[in-house]
């Protein structure tokens, strides 16, 4: 069989409405000023899917650095990888600035933060070694396992007793292949808000022999007093051996980093192949990620500011009666029953005649049967914006209930 031709007879469940969704449902084009309020399809949107938690995107501050670092620099410089000729003070001060934000000894840029974690792992685990991970892991992590060539164990999501099970299993087969055990977990869950449970998993150190690695993308700059993420909110900052986070989310930028001993950091330096062969990351976002992380320094008032519409949305939405499950975080999801077809329907509804852009999750990313609507509140965000969208919510769960989303006349899947 040719291979493309077996690619194209079955496009994945993702793609399977590809041409009635495309543009609207899947690949949206949201236009516009990034701020609360964006143009989708023609018309003004209130929009909750922007990983903009701090508002950073558009702050005048932020704006002024971008700007000011690229008309000095362009975007080639520096040129090459940063081994060879691509390093600068300037990428070395925002390493050294991260370190003192998470409390740890050393950082190592990275140029995104999907590839970032696939190559930490490659970097730190061979094929004696064991890998431990939640299952809800973000998908980098999940391929960055399945790139493993030892074995790997996974555990219920959070769930320490089944975890101590898997560590169990983990340690005797790294007794008998000679090597090490590696769990990965999260700061914070992206679908579901949850936050792993790094409490739980650090006090397990004393039973067994591991080291720890969070990913915690939606949790630094958001959890925490200074803002140094789910393990400083929980207490255990110092207890993670190899802290990793992402610039796309309370940065508003791109790349990312992975903090820890700097003899750890230094052998990174060494070993990670998409760094030691990629360009180093250009120098305006370099720049522009140092004022993004003073401004996390400085202004705490901006993290109390998404709190307030994070607690008004969340608590809102409970006090309706809408499931939005364990968060423990600024991640907001909003679980309803429906086929796929209706959730179609409802979201076409909220955007066409409510004004409200979310994302939506559905099967195979969610369970049958589930429709999960997902908010990521901002900084940017006003109470007003939020009693608008309860309002709405309300209205479109009372719809589903009664079944007119069943009716396909509600969705037209054009965009015309």
């Amino acid at each position: 069989m040719d291979l493309f031709e077996k690619l194209t007879s079955n496009m994945g469940p993702l793609a399977l409405h590809a041409d009635a969704a495309k543009g609207y449902y899947t690949f949206p084009k949201l236009e516009g000023e990034i701020s609360p309020r964006m143009m989708f399809n023609g018309k003004e949107r209130l929009t909750w899917s922007l990983n903009n938690y701090l508002g950073l995107a558009n702050h005048p501050e932020v704006r002024k650095a971008d700007a000011d670092a690229a008309a000095a620099y362009g975007l080639a410089y520096p040129m090459g990888a940063r081994m060879m000729s691509g390093n600068s003070s300037n990428h070395e001060l925002l390493e050294e600035e991260l370190s003192k934000f998470v409390q740890k000894e050393d950082t190592m840029l990275l140029n995104f933060g999907y590839q970032g974690v696939l190559s930490i792992i490659d970097a730190i685990v061979d094929r004696h070694d064991v890998i431990v991970y939640d299952a809800e892991s973000h998908a980098c992590i999940i391929d960055g396992v399945r790139l493993h060539q030892g074995k790997r164990f996974v555990y219920a999501h959070n769930d320490l007793e089944n975890l101590e099970k898997q560590l169990g299993r983990a340690t005797k087969l790294a007794e008998k292949t000679g090597g090490a055990i590696l769990l990965i977990t999260e700061g914070v869950f992206g679908m579901s808000g949850n936050q792993g449970d790094l409490k739980g998993i650090v006090a397990l150190k004393k039973k067994y022999n591991f080291r720890i690695f969070v990913d915690d993308a939606h949790g630094f700059g958001t959890l925490g007093k200074t803002g140094a993420g789910a393990g400083e909110e929980q207490g255990v900052q110092d207890e993670i051996d190899l802290y990793f986070s992402t610039f796309a989310k309370s940065m508003a930028s791109i790349g990312a980093f992975v903090s820890g001993d700097k003899k750890i950091i230094d052998y990174l330096r060494y070993n990670t192949r998409s760094q030691i062969f990629a360009k180093s990351l250009p120098m305006p976002l370099v720049i522009g990620a140092l004022k993004r992380l003073e401004l996390l320094r400085t202004k705490p008032e901006i993290k109390d500011n998404l709190w307030k519409v994070v607690d008004a949305l969340q608590g809102g939405l409970r006090k309706e009666g809408f499931n939005i499950g364990t968060t423990k975080s600024c991640v907001t999801p909003v679980i309803l029953n429906g086929t796929v077809e209706e959730a179609l329907h409802l979201i076409h509804d909220l955007r066409e005649n409510y004004m409200i852009f979310c994302s939506i999750v559905v099967y195979p990313v969610v369970p049958k049967g589930i429709i999960m609507l997902r908010l990521i509140p901002t900084a940017a965000h006003s109470l007003a914006d939020v009693e608008e969208t309860i309002i709405a919510f309300g209205a479109i769960k009372e719809k589903l209930a009664n079944g007119e989303y069943q009716k396909h006349e509600v969705a037209d899947l054009s965009l015309g």
